[in-house]
C-alpha cells in the first residue's frame, strides 16, 4: 500500500483568527481541493492529520473508505509534530508514503499519481516534484526512509528530506510552478 499524509494541523496564524482550511475558495472549503484530488489518485488510504480546530474541520470532510483521522496534540511545535502523528498509521508493510500539505489547492490527481507510480517502480528513496529548479510538495518516500523521520523537530517539513537524500531522490518534472502555491494569506484567496 502507499498512502498519503494530508496535513490539516496547523494554525493559519498569518489568518489572524481564521482557519484557512476552512475559508472558502471557488466555493469550496480550501482543504477540500487537495482532498478531492487525492480521493481521485491511485493512493490507498488518506491519513489526515488534525490539530487546531479539528472538530471544525472534520465536520467539512466528507466520510469516505480511503480517510483515517488522527489528531495530532502537539501541532502548536510545527509541522515536524504532524508528519510524525501522520507516520504513526503507516505500517511497515506498506511500500511508501506521500506526504501532502492542505493548503495547496493546484494539486492535481495526475501529480500525486506521478508520485504513486515512482513509489511503486521502487528506483528511489524520495519521489519530488519538480519544476525548472524548484522542488515542491507534495513528496513521496520509500517505507525504508520511515526512521529518519522520527529525528526532524520543530518546523521541518518533507523538503527537508529531499535536501538531506539528494542522491537518492527521483525529481519528478512537472509542467508548471503552480501546483506548488500554497495559500497563506487573504489575498491568495482572491
Amino acid at each position: 500500500m502507499i498512502k498519503a499524509i494530508l496535513l490539516a494541523a496547523g494554525q493559519s496564524k498569518r489568518l489572524k483568527g481564521e482557519n484557512k482550511l476552512i475559508k472558502k475558495f471557488k466555493n469550496k472549503p480550501l482543504i477540500s481541493h487537495v482532498l478531492n484530488s487525492l480521493l481521485k489518485s491511485k493512493v490507498n488510504k488518506i491519513i489526515i492529520v488534525l490539530g487546531y480546530q479539528s472538530k471544525k474541520l472534520k465536520k467539512i470532510i466528507k466520510k469516505n473508505n480511503k480517510n483515517i483521522f488522527t489528531t495530532n496534540k502537539k501541532f502548536k511545535l510545527g509541522m515536524s509534530t504532524s508528519i510524525k502523528s501522520g507516520l504513526r498509521k503507516i505500517s511497515k508493510k506498506d511500500k511508501g508514503f506521500i506526504i501532502v500539505q492542505s493548503d495547496m489547492p493546484f494539486i492535481k490527481t495526475s501529480d500525486i499519481n506521478k508520485i504513486y507510480n515512482s513509489i511503486e517502480k521502487g528506483r528511489s528513496l524520495v519521489h519530488a516534484l519538480k519544476f525548472r529548479n524548484k522542488v515542491g510538495n507534495p513528496i513521496g518516500f520509500d517505507i525504508s526512509i520511515i526512521n529518519k523521520f522520527k529525528k526532524i523537530k520543530g518546523d521541518v517539513g518533507a523538503k527537508f528530506m529531499v535536501n538531506r537524500l539528494k542522491k537518492n531522490t527521483n525529481f519528478i518534472k512537472v509542467s508548471s510552478n503552480r501546483i506548488f502555491k500554497d495559500f497563506d494569506l487573504k489575498k491568495d484567496f482572491n
